[in-house]
């Protein structure tokens, strides 16, 4: 699991802040910014006091990129963050604003920064103790640190005129947010096509999860084809590799889902949730392998660890009905299946024991008490899943994980941390499929590695049409068979 955000600048609002940049100060309050190197900012001198630097709004170009082996590092770089003065701030001083607002550095940092120019006002180096008026822009220039990412390309399965259809590599952000930046499918799309380039994504994935996305090379090809998600007329496919032996036939989870932590991004089963329904369909079933690598029986039952039974893995078919955060993987850890290297609803640390099987109620496990361990990972500990791949990886890179080492960064102080392990970088969760109903496009993606059978063993390695997954709610959902509207009652409730 990643680490939660360090050194955001302007804490909960980061994601309406913009970068700052001279065509965003009036004419009359612009200050000119460093020539030779774009990408450091210059701090006041003591000559011009009411000068602050303000770093290009595009950012440093070409991209900091650099290949390290299976990660893409991006080099430590100075960036600006601004925001309008809010209402409340009115009349208050800069400093007792970031005191009391902007805690995840202390407050020596932050006068530190306003006696340097890095934190100014309209542009203008004022010093922690300029009283804010309304209409007055803060802006904060900071060094940044962004986690690696996979080295894997963004692949491209189909290109025309208005759309790119990518299967996007597991580990990498959609969008910039957070401590990540230009490691963004968005960022590395403008790196490799140029900065005239805006690409519109029309589909959402998990940082973690792999496959199709739809990029919109313009507006009206993305609001097109938002709409028709929108109203479910598009079927999508999910493969995943979930712990033990999934049950066989059609398995349909109505369950509702509820957000119990919006910032962690943290959901489950609750009655009291917005409607969800996941269709399941196992795809196979390999048995774990003994010490000498061939099929064995697996561990013995051992009382007080459930998991102990779930033995072997399965790669199981997934079709969303209904479109929830984290749907797929709430739904698989309530049916006692979860994703298997899941660093969230497969981590006992979590969850406990049973990891959150069948606890609609939250009897066994509090939702408290799952936020709190939560909280956790990634600080002082690692976030441990049932399994992170199988017995063929050894110790070594069960301990590699990503979390602060304790070292500061000797140009700015800020906490470091260390590179993720292979098995931070995924989840085994893809998206395999998006089709029109009415049969007018269809996308697929290879299956990826992790969803083929192990060497030695047989199984499949494609997967059939969506019709049998479609045939099981194709009564309660018409939309998926010919792209008719859903049904009135589900259209209120979703």
């Amino acid at each position: 699991m990643s680490s939660p955000p360090q050194g955001l600048p302007f804490g909960d609002l980061a994601d309406d802040l913009p970068q700052i940049g001279p065509e965003t100060i009036p004419k009359e309050k612009r200050v000119k910014t460093q020539r030779k190197n774009p990408a450091l900012p210059r701090v006041a001198s003591k000559a011009k006091p009411n000068e602050a630097l303000i770093t290009p709004s595009s950012g440093p170009w070409p991209r900091p990129y650099i290949i390290d082996g299976d990660l893409r590092r991006v080099e430590p770089y100075f960036w600006t963050y601004n925001t309008w003065c809010k209402e409340r701030w009115r009349g208050r001083s800069l400093i007792n604003i970031f005191e009391s607002e902007f805690r995840d550095r202390p407050v020596e940092y932050y006068r530190d920064a306003m006696e340097r120019g890095l934190i100014a006002v309209n542009g203008h180096h004022v010093g922690p103790n300029h009283i804010l008026q309304n209409g007055e822009m803060v802006s904060h220039t900071m060094h940044r640190h962004e986690p690696p990412v996979t080295s894997d390309p963004i692949g491209i399965i189909h290109e025309d005129e208005d759309m790119i259809v990518i299967n996007k590599p597991a580990g990498i952000p959609v969008h910039p947010a957070g401590r990540y930046n230009f490691n963004s499918i968005i960022e590395l799309l403008i790196a490799e096509r140029g900065q005239h380039f805006l690409p519109h994504p029309c589909n959402r994935l998990d940082r973690l999860t792999s496959g199709i996305m739809f990029i919109g090379k313009n507006v009206k090809a993305a609001e097109h084809l938002g709409i028709q998600i929108k109203a479910r007329s598009v079927r999508k496919e999910y493969i995943a590799r979930v712990t033990g032996e999934f049950p066989d036939g059609d398995v349909i989870c109505d369950e509702a889902i509820l957000s119990i932590s919006p910032k962690l991004g943290l959901n489950r089963v609750r009655a009291n949730g917005k409607t969800a329904r996941t269709v399941f369909k196992k795809l196979a079933y390999y048995p774990p392998r003994d010490a000498s690598g061939a099929p064995g029986a697996g561990k013995e039952k051992e009382d007080g660890k459930p998991w102990l039974e779930k033995t072997g893995h399965s790669i199981v078919r997934c079709l969303p009905v209904t479109g929830r955060t984290h749907q797929i993987r709430v739904h698989l850890q309530h049916l006692g299946h979860p994703i298997e290297n899941d660093p969230i609803y497969a981590n006992r640390r979590v969850w406990g024991l049973k990891l959150g099987q069948g606890d609609a109620e939250g009897t066994e496990t509090t939702d408290d008490t799952v936020i709190s361990r939560l909280s956790r990972m990634g600080k002082q500990e690692v976030a441990e899943a049932v399994a992170y791949y199988d017995e063929m990886v050894d110790d070594y890179e069960k301990k590699r994980a990503e979390k602060m080492t304790g070292e500061l960064c000797k140009d700015c102080n800020t906490p470091l941390y260390s590179d993720p392990g292979p098995h931070e970088l995924e989840i085994w969760l893809h998206s395999l499929r998006y089709e029109d109903a009415k049969g007018t496009w269809s996308y697929t993606s290879p299956l990826p590695r992790w969803a083929l059978p192990p060497v030695g063993m047989q199984g499949p390695t494609v997967v059939g049409g969506m019709e049998e997954l479609v045939e099981a709610v194709k009564t309660e959902n018409p939309e998926l068979v010919d792209g008719s509207e859903p049904p009135l009652e589900e259209s209120k409730q979703s």
